[in-house]
């Protein structure tokens, strides 16, 4: 979820404003508490928004303990507002944006409540593995430039805060497990190994600079940057380093589990709740997720007797992970194919989507400081990231699917398409809610058999294997979470079950333990997409159109799960009328 300073002094003023005064509407009460505070949260988290095409922050975020409590007392007070709106005194189109709001707040709450922010990194992400990135920014004006400066002298002010949050997690046991942080000093060695400014990611900007700004004043600017990167960048990522590598990761707890975790098992309940919107406990996604195991299983031994491959399963999979033609040589050769892959998307794009989204995107690899404990790709506004790292880890016979959901019609599309409908609020458009975005991207994986995609048996072969890993991460997130399987118990499951290769079954597996209830929210996602879409077909018959269904389905940004089936319930009831009917 994206959140984005404000002096508690101006929050609380903010706060104490009237709502509605003008219109007493429920419509406009509602709408004045929404926009009051979607404010505020984008001036909390500026500086940690990395990806947003605002204004370059000149600071980072507060994180310290008053700072936090002040959000929680502000959010829990923004609930009460919302409690005392009754929904159904709303119009339609107001409903559907409540319906999506509220659960917004109650996450944020639970963050607060559960002091999430005292555990900072994982073995997927940190709070220091992305602010290099805000570097990459293209900065356009001297105002940016000098906005940019200021941003890098706060960053030892918010590495101080950081870190003394991560040590009242060490002191509560609310940490990542340790055996899933091994390693991850390195991270911070990228940065805090470099001794000359200049060859930092953070002088990046500062290469090659816009011909508006005067060569006397870009001269200027080089030099404010590279004593920022001297005095601040640098000497905040040594002390850093050091921490993480000699008191963080030795002290993180020996448990795997979050039911282990203080107030575990209501933490991991919420964690449930948080990335799938639904109310289900662990033992029902264990439960489904064997049975859909087993239904998937039954497809891959279906394409694997299509290969014409003589053996058993367990043969076939170390058939898929050792022999070499599965593989790619070079980076360059992985990231050809990938943009293969999108283009041929692009051919038949037309035929399932009336709305196609402005913006495009671009293949990259994965930056090498975190590509070893990455996953094989990630997709967004404007970018679509490869791994390139460790070649005999990233089979060909995945890519097909993995270019699906990380680029079009995966979140390299969705995700442009939320943030092109401006007549929705902001946090319909910019806040991602990960049972629709990774179900949404799962979907299109599926999608992709229809499309004519997969174009050997083992293409389909890696398709099935991608669909039996998320059905897989039923199981193994709550085995860990709730059950007491060990981390070689997880890793046994994905190895016996799915194609993954051993370093992406070992990176994954750390993902799930350390980030619980993040892994849920794929399958489930994409299951309700495709429950959605065949009662839409049966109702429908033949009025039911591929195109129109997916741009209902776009249209809304990014929701609960719940909101997204009361829209195909009303898309059903119009007689699967889509919202652009000229492009159907």
């Amino acid at each position: 979820m994206r959140r984005w300073v404000l002096g508690c002094a101006a929050v609380l003023a903010v706060a104490a404003t009237p709502v509605g005064a003008a219109d007493n509407s429920a419509d406009a009460r509602f709408k004045a508490i929404y926009t009051r505070e979607w404010t505020w949260r984008e001036q909390q988290f500026a500086g940690e928004d990395t990806e947003s095409r605002r204004k370059m922050p000149d600071h980072l975020p507060k994180v310290d303990p008053s700072t936090q409590a002040m959000r929680l007392s502000y959010w829990q007070a923004v609930m009460k507002e919302l409690d005392a709106i009754k929904p159904s005194q709303l119009s339609q189109p107001v409903e559907v944006d409540y319906a999506v709001y509220k659960p917004q707040i109650q996450v944020l709450i639970n963050d607060q409540i559960y002091r999430d922010y005292e555990m900072p990194a994982n073995s997927d992400s940190s709070f220091w593995s992305g602010i290099a990135g805000v570097g990459q920014r293209k900065l356009k004006t001297a105002e940016d430039y000098h906005h940019y400066i200021s941003f890098l002298d706060d960053i030892p002010r918010y590495f101080r805060e950081q870190t003394a949050n991560m040590k009242a997690g060490l002191a509560r046991g609310f940490t990542p497990p340790k055996v899933t942080m091994l390693g991850h000093e390195k991270s911070v060695s990228v940065t805090s190994d470099v001794t000359d400014p200049e060859k930092s990611s953070f002088y990046e900007p500062f290469k090659k600079m816009p011909d508006t700004i005067s060569a006397e004043d870009q001269e200027k600017l080089r030099a404010e940057a590279k004593k920022a990167i001297a005095d601040d960048v640098l000497p905040a990522y040594r002390q850093l380093f050091v921490f993480v590598r000699d008191e963080y990761i030795p002290k993180c707890r020996t448990t795997l589990a979050a039911d282990d975790l203080p107030n575990g098992k209501a933490y991991y309940q919420s964690k449930i709740k948080e990335f799938t919107t639904l109310d289900m406990t662990p033992e029902a996604i264990h439960s489904l997720g064997l049975s859909e195991v087993a239904d998937i299983h039954q497809h891959m031994l279906d394409v694997m007797h299509q290969t014409g491959f003589q053996g058993d399963f367990p043969a076939f999979l170390h058939y898929l992970r050792t022999d070499p033609k599965f593989y790619a040589k070079t980076p360059e050769e992985l990231l050809k194919d990938a943009a293969w892959i999108a283009k041929k998307f692009d051919g038949v794009a037309s035929q399932y989507f009336g709305y196609l989204p402005r913006q495009r995107f671009a293949i990259k690899p994965v930056p090498a400081d975190i590509a070893p404990f990455y996953t094989s790709g990630r997709g967004g506004p404007g970018v679509y990231l490869v791994n390139t790292y460790d070649l005999p880890s990233r089979p060909l016979y995945n890519l097909t699917a993995l270019t699906l959901h990380e680029s079009a019609p995966g979140h390299a599309m969705q995700i442009p398409i939320a943030m092109e409908h401006k007549d929705q609020p902001a946090f319909r458009r910019e806040v991602y809610i990960s049972a629709y975005g990774e179900g949404w991207a799962v979907y299109s994986e599926k999608l992709g058999v229809e499309m004519n995609m997969y174009e050997t048996p083992y293409d389909m072969f890696g398709m099935w294997t991608y669909q039996a890993w998320r059905a897989c991460r039923l199981v193994v997130d709550t085995g860990i979470h709730s059950q007491g399987w060990t981390r070689e118990q997880a890793q046994k499951y994905l190895h016996d079950n799915t194609a993954l290769t051993d370093h992406e079954i070992e990176t994954e597996v750390d993902r799930y333990i350390s980030w619980p209830g993040q892994a849920l929210s794929y399958y489930l996602g994409a299951r309700d997409i495709w429950q959605n879409r065949a009662r839409a077909e049966k109702a429908l018959g033949p009025k039911f159109n591929i195109r129109a269904f997916h741009d209902a389905v776009l249209e809304l940004g990014s929701v609960p799960l719940p909101v997204l089936d009361q829209r195909i319930d009303r898309f059903i009831a119009d007689g699967g009328k889509g919202p652009y009917p000229d492009m159907e």
